[in-house]
Protein backbone atom coordinates (compact mmCIF):
# COMPACT_ATOMS: atom_id res chain seq x y z
CA UNK A 1 0.00 0.00 0.00
CA UNK A 2 1.21 3.21 -0.96
CA UNK A 3 1.40 6.65 0.87
CA UNK A 4 -1.80 7.97 1.90
CA UNK A 5 -2.51 11.39 0.73
CA UNK A 6 -5.06 14.25 1.25
CA UNK A 7 -5.75 16.78 -1.18
CA UNK A 8 -6.91 20.46 0.39
CA UNK A 9 -6.87 23.18 -2.73
CA UNK A 10 -10.14 25.46 -3.21
CA UNK A 11 -10.68 24.32 -7.01
CA UNK A 12 -12.13 21.37 -7.36
CA UNK A 13 -10.19 21.61 -10.96
CA UNK A 14 -7.14 21.75 -9.18
CA UNK A 15 -8.10 18.56 -7.08
CA UNK A 16 -9.14 16.40 -9.78
CA UNK A 17 -5.96 16.87 -11.66
CA UNK A 18 -4.14 15.88 -8.87
CA UNK A 19 -5.80 12.84 -8.13
CA UNK A 20 -5.84 11.82 -11.85
CA UNK A 21 -2.10 12.28 -11.39
CA UNK A 22 -1.25 10.37 -8.32
CA UNK A 23 -3.86 7.46 -9.29
CA UNK A 24 -1.37 6.91 -11.99
CA UNK A 25 1.20 6.05 -9.18
CA UNK A 26 0.78 3.06 -7.05
CA UNK A 27 2.99 5.21 -4.62
CA UNK A 28 0.18 7.22 -3.73
CA UNK A 29 -2.98 6.87 -2.33
CA UNK A 30 -6.05 9.47 -2.49
CA UNK A 31 -8.25 9.21 1.11
CA UNK A 32 -9.92 12.49 0.48
CA UNK A 33 -9.83 15.83 -0.45
CA UNK A 34 -10.76 19.26 1.47
CA UNK A 35 -11.98 22.62 0.10
CA UNK A 36 -12.59 24.72 4.08
CA UNK A 37 -10.01 24.76 6.83
CA UNK A 38 -12.88 22.82 8.96
CA UNK A 39 -13.20 20.50 6.19
CA UNK A 40 -8.95 19.65 6.29
CA UNK A 41 -8.53 19.72 10.28
CA UNK A 42 -12.14 17.28 10.13
CA UNK A 43 -10.58 15.43 7.34
CA UNK A 44 -6.88 14.86 8.59
CA UNK A 45 -8.11 14.29 12.50
CA UNK A 46 -9.95 11.08 11.28
CA UNK A 47 -8.21 9.89 8.23
CA UNK A 48 -4.05 10.67 9.42
CA UNK A 49 -3.08 11.05 5.98
CA UNK A 50 1.19 10.30 5.29
CA UNK A 51 1.08 13.52 3.22
CA UNK A 52 -1.60 16.68 2.36
CA UNK A 53 -0.99 18.73 -0.42
CA UNK A 54 -1.62 22.34 0.67
CA UNK A 55 -3.05 25.31 -1.24
CA UNK A 56 -2.31 28.61 0.57
CA UNK A 57 -5.44 29.58 0.75
CA UNK A 58 -8.94 27.97 1.08
CA UNK A 59 -12.46 28.67 0.00
CA UNK A 60 -12.87 30.25 4.05
CA UNK A 61 -9.37 32.03 4.53
CA UNK A 62 -5.88 31.55 4.29
CA UNK A 63 -4.40 28.30 5.38
CA UNK A 64 -0.90 28.33 6.04
CA UNK A 65 -1.80 28.61 9.89
CA UNK A 66 -3.72 25.49 9.96
CA UNK A 67 0.23 22.98 9.50
CA UNK A 68 0.71 23.27 13.20
CA UNK A 69 -2.60 22.34 14.13
CA UNK A 70 -2.27 19.18 11.46
CA UNK A 71 0.30 18.16 12.92
CA UNK A 72 -0.65 18.54 16.47
CA UNK A 73 -3.25 16.14 15.57
CA UNK A 74 -1.55 14.11 13.38
CA UNK A 75 2.73 14.17 13.85
CA UNK A 76 3.67 11.72 11.50
CA UNK A 77 1.69 13.93 8.26
CA UNK A 78 4.21 15.52 5.84
CA UNK A 79 2.36 18.83 4.67
CA UNK A 80 4.18 19.54 1.14
CA UNK A 81 2.27 23.43 -0.21
CA UNK A 82 1.37 23.37 -3.49
CA UNK A 83 0.61 26.91 -4.73
CA UNK A 84 0.74 29.42 -7.42
CA UNK A 85 2.86 32.22 -5.32
CA UNK A 86 6.52 32.53 -6.42
CA UNK A 87 6.58 34.58 -3.12
CA UNK A 88 9.73 34.48 -0.56
CA UNK A 89 7.44 35.68 2.41
CA UNK A 90 5.08 32.86 1.45
CA UNK A 91 7.65 30.42 1.03
CA UNK A 92 9.21 31.22 5.07
CA UNK A 93 5.89 31.35 6.30
CA UNK A 94 5.30 27.59 5.41
CA UNK A 95 8.33 26.77 6.70
CA UNK A 96 7.97 28.54 9.80
CA UNK A 97 4.66 26.56 10.40
CA UNK A 98 6.44 24.00 9.89
CA UNK A 99 5.52 22.75 6.29
CA UNK A 100 7.99 20.13 4.71
CA UNK A 101 8.01 21.20 1.21
CA UNK A 102 6.99 24.13 -1.05
CA UNK A 103 6.17 23.69 -4.37
CA UNK A 104 5.05 26.08 -7.60
CA UNK A 105 1.86 24.92 -9.21
CA UNK A 106 3.44 25.58 -12.97
CA UNK A 107 5.76 22.50 -12.18
CA UNK A 108 5.75 19.36 -14.16
CA UNK A 109 4.46 16.43 -13.12
CA UNK A 110 7.27 14.79 -12.63
CA UNK A 111 8.22 17.48 -10.26
CA UNK A 112 5.09 16.97 -8.07
CA UNK A 113 5.90 13.36 -7.85
CA UNK A 114 9.58 14.05 -7.50
CA UNK A 115 8.29 16.35 -4.26
CA UNK A 116 6.10 14.09 -2.96
CA UNK A 117 8.63 11.45 -2.69
CA UNK A 118 11.23 13.53 -1.02
CA UNK A 119 8.78 14.67 1.24
CA UNK A 120 7.51 10.95 2.08
CA UNK A 121 11.00 10.08 2.87
CA UNK A 122 11.38 12.91 5.35
CA UNK A 123 13.24 15.72 3.38
CA UNK A 124 11.92 19.03 2.65
CA UNK A 125 11.69 20.24 -0.80
CA UNK A 126 11.78 23.68 -2.55
CA UNK A 127 10.56 24.11 -5.47
CA UNK A 128 14.14 24.58 -7.87
CA UNK A 129 13.15 27.32 -9.82
CA UNK A 130 12.59 29.31 -6.40
CA UNK A 131 16.18 31.80 -6.21
CA UNK A 132 18.78 30.36 -3.91
CA UNK A 133 18.84 33.80 -2.03
CA UNK A 134 15.08 33.12 -1.28
CA UNK A 135 14.98 30.08 0.16
CA UNK A 136 18.12 31.06 2.50
CA UNK A 137 16.15 33.70 3.88
CA UNK A 138 12.99 31.63 4.12
CA UNK A 139 14.89 29.39 6.41
CA UNK A 140 16.67 32.39 8.33
CA UNK A 141 20.21 31.85 7.45
CA UNK A 142 20.62 34.77 5.50
CA UNK A 143 19.47 37.91 4.36
CA UNK A 144 16.33 39.88 6.40
CA UNK A 145 17.31 41.41 10.04
CA UNK A 146 16.62 39.33 12.62
CA UNK A 147 14.65 40.33 15.80
CA UNK A 148 17.20 42.40 17.85
CA UNK A 149 17.23 41.61 21.89
CA UNK A 150 15.90 45.08 22.30
CA UNK A 151 12.93 44.42 20.29
CA UNK A 152 11.92 42.20 22.40
CA UNK A 153 10.61 44.67 24.98
CA UNK A 154 8.74 46.96 22.64
CA UNK A 155 4.92 47.57 23.75
CA UNK A 156 2.30 46.51 21.10
CA UNK A 157 -0.86 47.36 22.14
CA UNK A 158 -3.20 44.56 21.71
CA UNK A 159 -4.99 45.58 19.08
CA UNK A 160 -1.62 45.85 17.73
CA UNK A 161 -0.88 41.96 18.70
CA UNK A 162 -4.28 41.30 16.94
CA UNK A 163 -3.33 42.80 13.53
CA UNK A 164 0.11 41.35 13.39
CA UNK A 165 -1.01 38.14 14.48
CA UNK A 166 -3.58 37.97 11.56
CA UNK A 167 -0.90 39.26 9.43
CA UNK A 168 1.78 36.74 10.24
CA UNK A 169 -1.30 33.93 9.17
CA UNK A 170 -1.45 35.50 5.69
CA UNK A 171 -4.74 37.40 6.63
CA UNK A 172 -5.03 40.86 3.84
CA UNK A 173 -5.77 44.25 4.76
CA UNK A 174 -9.94 43.47 4.22
CA UNK A 175 -9.69 40.34 5.77
CA UNK A 176 -8.08 41.62 8.88
CA UNK A 177 -10.63 44.48 9.07
CA UNK A 178 -13.44 41.85 8.74
CA UNK A 179 -12.24 39.90 11.16
CA UNK A 180 -11.29 42.75 14.05
CA UNK A 181 -14.75 44.77 12.99
CA UNK A 182 -12.86 48.10 11.30
CA UNK A 183 -11.83 49.64 8.59
CA UNK A 184 -8.72 49.24 6.18
CA UNK A 185 -7.35 52.18 6.90
CA UNK A 186 -7.35 51.26 10.28
CA UNK A 187 -5.72 48.20 10.42
CA UNK A 188 -2.89 50.34 7.70
CA UNK A 189 -2.39 52.47 10.78
CA UNK A 190 -1.85 49.49 13.37
CA UNK A 191 0.37 48.24 10.95
CA UNK A 192 2.78 51.08 9.97
CA UNK A 193 2.81 52.06 13.86
CA UNK A 194 3.90 48.16 14.27
CA UNK A 195 6.59 48.57 11.22
CA UNK A 196 7.64 51.95 13.19
CA UNK A 197 7.61 49.98 16.61
CA UNK A 198 9.76 47.14 15.45
CA UNK A 199 11.56 48.99 13.38
CA UNK A 200 10.85 45.77 10.80
CA UNK A 201 9.84 46.56 7.01
CA UNK A 202 9.05 43.28 5.52
CA UNK A 203 6.15 40.93 5.96
CA UNK A 204 8.84 37.68 6.57
CA UNK A 205 10.21 39.61 9.09
CA UNK A 206 6.94 40.19 11.05
CA UNK A 207 6.07 37.06 10.56
CA UNK A 208 8.80 35.98 11.79
CA UNK A 209 8.68 38.18 15.06
CA UNK A 210 5.20 36.92 15.37
CA UNK A 211 6.36 33.23 15.34
CA UNK A 212 9.33 34.38 17.89
CA UNK A 213 7.27 36.12 20.16
CA UNK A 214 4.47 33.36 20.37
CA UNK A 215 1.67 35.43 19.10
CA UNK A 216 0.05 32.32 16.63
Amino acid sequence: MGYTVVLADDHALVRSGLRLLLAADEAFQVVGEASTRVELLELCRRARPDIVLLDVRLDDGPSLDLIPRIKETSPSTRILVVTMYDDAEYLHQALAFGGDGYLLKKAADIELLTALRAVAAGKTYIDPSLARSLVEQALGRTAGPRVRKEEAGVPLSEREKDVLRLLARGYSNQEIADQLCISVKTVETHKAHIREKLQLKRRSDLVRYAHEHNLL
